[in-house]
């Protein structure tokens, strides 16, 4: 190796100095004492290509060939492609290089129909197609019977291209929201909406469905329902959108489209539903809604419902126009916001026939046209922490329908004070009479007047306007005598100030006594007092062991009371006055009477009272008892009481009142009271209007009221527990029918829960009257499941007096797994009518798509 080393010295040699030779050479052309740059070098033309794709191309498959000369690949069996956040699994797909085109397709079946598709995804979102093309380029795509899901339901059009990753553009597009369909445990939607065009944007919190003429289909049937547009958004936020209305005709005001409107949220704690209502006889309403919310805060919601009811022809006798209206508010305070301030508001005022002219049979369906009264109050109670006070102001409005009269007390101030112990002791054990008196005081201050709807706010009521202040202190301390005896003291003092004070006369000319308020500031002072003892006595009655009756209890609570008042007639008062009536006779009067305050005593109290409660129950056999016994209730409460006034100048004796309730055979409620008169009622022969005399102990009823309501239902003959047809049936239907279970000759198994409430009452007032009222009536209510998916309720009272059905409803409902049909049917009463209405149960069209005819207004969704 040494020896080849030396051998190449004399070649590097020659090397060496033949490139010294050159750069001699090439040293003496250049000129002297100038300097020379080396030329500067042309940049390199020559770009690097971008790479087309964005991202490396994942593929995978059972079977995969490449074709260089045509720059194809091809994927046969459990295909797989993906691409940036992209990905496509189908049983075929082709991809072309050269056009950055990937083709996929789904399994066939024998018939060369698609019996697997393939499945897409992207940003979280599957889609299923037949067929499916992709532009990597572009990241556009067509693609065959694509379907999406979207909030809870799933769109299936026949070609969908997809413009970008926001916009999609569909042609014979299917809405559904059938939950069957969703899961496929059915291949048909029981119902879809079928769009010839339908527009998808996509976005980031927010999606909606843009289409052209919509139409509903039922089980494949095109319904009458065809809509120009839709847009329906994808999104849990509110939004903006017209409200579909219903229609129907009802046969006083005609054909009618009602809430017809628009709904608008506003912020994040109001929206506005502004309805209206049109009829073709000239008829309608305006019906503004408002919601608002704040949490933990406040909610509530204001509504009105204002328009003009037309019946009959103009211009003949049955013509008739009423205008009507209706307010309502509602506000309730969250108990939290504030423990020590509380403000709360029910505020509901009609015009006065208002529920016999409206045209919304809501109220009918809801009974409100049965409403004798109607009413509004608004109040605000102030707590304190340190202060033992409550302070409230309401301001309430009560209207009689039958009167037509109002009643307005604006306002009313309350200041209560809690109860508290006079002589409360250190040690916190309270003995005696004198550590256990209580005192309860207050201050109330009222305005009150009662007028018409027409003169609300007038000078005319304000004239009538009274005003009263009420102090009211009560008294009162027990304690145990003898151990089994409690003995209770209480005494009452009421102090009264009031504007208005009342003279009365007897008018000849006009033959009628008339009353005259005076603007005059009054007051009186008046006082009570009663004492009590009573005690608790335990009976027991015991048969013999093995007999089905073990043992009665009785337990009775026996009270005697004294209760004291003084005579406040007395001229020395000044309280009462006196008028000569038609015949001349002198007629005391007070002039209080007709007053906000009330009127003090006008005779003498000095009464013993008399008062026993009880209570019975029985011990029986019972083999369902762990014990082998259970109580049974005769008599829950049996109680009686009635009163001797010793200073009375006659009728000493009160009425004879009796009042019981019991539960029997642990359904049966029932409710009972008498009254009895202790003293004869003597009638002339001419005349139906008794009159009482002193002879005592000629018990007559004056008074009876019996109720009673018995609940049934399929678990009071088969107990309790629910038989489970899963042990007894193995066999179970499938898609529509798993609800059902199959015996081994293929009928259906399933339960019929049912029930079913019975209500009677029966009531008897004779006062002094010969014959007397009476009003019977006997009431049924409930509901019949046919099936799993068919049920029926109603309800029917009869008059029992006048013989004739007082009210009556029918119904049936339908589910129709994603959409319930429902049927209520009201043949007699002052409404006549029926309602038939079909809703979607999924939240997004719930309300927005409804066929109903003759039917009342229901809340309607953005449509």
């Amino acid at each position: 190796m040494v020896k080849t080393s030396f051998k190449n010295i004399p070649l590097i040699l020659i090397i060496l100095i033949f490139n010294n030779f050159l750069a001699q050479l090439n040293a003496q052309k250049l000129p002297e004492n100038k300097m020379v740059t080396a030329p500067i070098r042309k940049p390199d033309t020559i770009k690097v290509k971008k790479e087309q794709l964005e991202a490396i191309v994942q593929t995978k498959a059972d079977n995969m060939r490449n074709d260089i000369p045509k720059k194809m690949t091809y994927l046969n069996k459990k295909a797989e492609v993906q691409y940036q956040d992209m990905k496509i699994e189908a049983d075929y797909i082709s991809i072309d290089w050269d056009k950055s085109l990937i083709f996929a397709r789904g399994e066939l079946d024998s018939l060369g129909k698609v019996k697997v598709p393939v499945v897409t995804t992207q940003g979280g979102k599957t889609y299923e197609t037949d067929q499916f093309s992709y532009n990597l380029k572009t990241k556009q795509a067509i693609a065959f019977n694509a379907r999406t899901e979207e909030s809870e339901g799933v769109i299936v059009a026949e070609k969908t291209k997809k413009y970008n990753d926001s916009v999609f553009f569909m042609k014979r597009g299917k809405y559904t929201t059938d939950e069957y369909f969703i899961k496929k445990k059915d291949t048909i939607a029981d119902y879809y909406l079928l769009a010839p065009n339908i527009k998808l944007i996509k976005g980031k919190n927010k999606s909606q469905v843009i289409t052209g003429p919509i139409q509903l289909y039922i089980e494949q049937v095109p319904t009458p329902l065809i809509m120009p547009f839709a847009i329906l958004p994808f999104s849990d936020k509110r939004s903006a959108g017209i409200l579909i209305p219903s229609f129907g005709e009802r046969e006083d005001v005609g054909f009618f489209l009602n809430s017809l409107g628009y709904y608008q949220p506003i912020g994040e704690h109001f929206d506005l539903k502004i309805l209206t209502d049109i009829y073709t006889k000239g008829s309608w309403n305006l019906r503004p809604e408002m919601n608002y919310k704040k949490n933990y805060r406040y909610s509530g919601s204001f509504s009105a419902d204002i328009g003009t009811t037309i019946r009959g022809i103009k211009g003949l006798s049955d013509y008739s126009k009423t205008g009507t209206y209706r307010i309502a508010w509602r506000h309730q305070q969250d108990s939290k916001a504030n423990p020590f301030l509380t403000f709360a508001a029910s505020v509901d005022v009609v015009s006065n026939k208002f529920y016999n002219n409206t045209v919304n049979n809501n109220y009918a369906f809801n009974q409100n046209n049965l409403n004798a009264q109607q009413n509004s109050s608004v109040s605000v109670v102030k707590r304190f922490l340190t202060l033992p006070i409550t302070i409230t102001g309401t301001s309430s409005y009560s209207q009689n329908f039958s009167t037509g009269l109002a009643d307005l007390k604006l306002p009313v101030l309350n200041v209560a004070v809690n109860q508290f112990y006079l002589f409360k002791p250190k040690t916190g054990i309270r003995e005696g009479l004198l550590e256990n008196i209580t005192v309860n005081t207050g201050l109330n201050f009222n305005n009150y007047v009662q007028t018409n709807e027409g003169e609300l706010f007038t000078k005319a009521m304000f004239d009538k306007l009274q005003t009263g202040l009420q102090n009211k202190i009560g008294l009162g301390t027990n304690t145990t005598i003898a151990k089994y005896f409690t003995f209770s003291i209480s005494a009452d003092i009421n102090n009264a100030l009031t504007t208005k004070t009342l003279t009365r006369f007897y008018n000849p000319i006009s033959n009628n006594v008339e009353d005259v308020l005076n603007k005059k500031i009054a007051g009186y002072s008046s006082f009570s007092s009663s004492a009590s003892l009573q005690t608790v006595l335990y009976g027991m009655l015991n048969f013999k062991k093995g007999g089905p009756i073990q043992a009665i209890r009785h337990m009775m609570t026996p009270q005697i009371g004294f209760n004291y008042s003084p005579d406040f007639s007395a001229p020395g008062f000044g309280y009462y006055k006196n008028y000569y009536n038609d015949r001349g006779e002198m007629t005391p009067y007070s002039i209080f009477d007709r007053g906000i305050i009330g009127s003090p005593n006008s005779f003498l109290l000095q009464a013993l009272s008399f008062a026993i409660s009880n209570n019975l129950e029985m011990k029986v056999k019972s083999k369902k008892d762990s014990t082998g016994f259970k109580k049974v209730k005769i008599f829950e409460t049996l109680n009686f009481n009635t009163n001797y006034n010793f200073a009375a100048p006659q009728y000493k004796w009160s009425i004879f009142s009796f009042n019981g309730q019991t539960t029997l055979f642990d359904k049966l409620n029932l409710n009972t009271s008498l009254t009895l008169e202790p003293y004869q009622i003597i009638f002339a022969p001419d005349s139906d209007i008794g009159i009482r005399t002193e002879n005592f102990g000629h018990f007559s009823v004056q008074g009876f009221n019996a109720q009673f309501s018995y609940p049934l239902s399929n678990e009071t003959f088969s107990g309790k527990e629910k038989k489970d047809l899963s042990k007894k049936y193995s066999k179970k239907g499938e898609i529509r029918n798993e609800e059902y279970y199959f015996d081994d000759d293929g009928y259906a198994r399933f339960t019929q829960p049912w029930t079913l409430n019975i209500n009677a009452q029966y009531s008897y007032n004779r006062s002094l009257t010969r014959f007397g009222n009476k009003m019977a009536s006997l009431g049924l209510d409930g509901t019949l499941k046919l099936t799993p998916f068919w049920s029926l309720s109603g309800n029917l009272y009869y008059d029992l007096v006048t013989k004739q059905i007082a009210n009556t409803r029918l119904g049936f409902s339908r589910d129709q797994r994603s959409f319930t049909i429902n049927f209520n049917w009201i043949p007699y009463g002052q409404y006549k009518v029926y309602d038939f209405f079909i809703g979607i149960k999924a939240n997004i069209l719930r309300d927005a798509l409804k066929y109903k005819d003759q039917s009342f207004t229901q809340p309607n969704a953005p449509f």
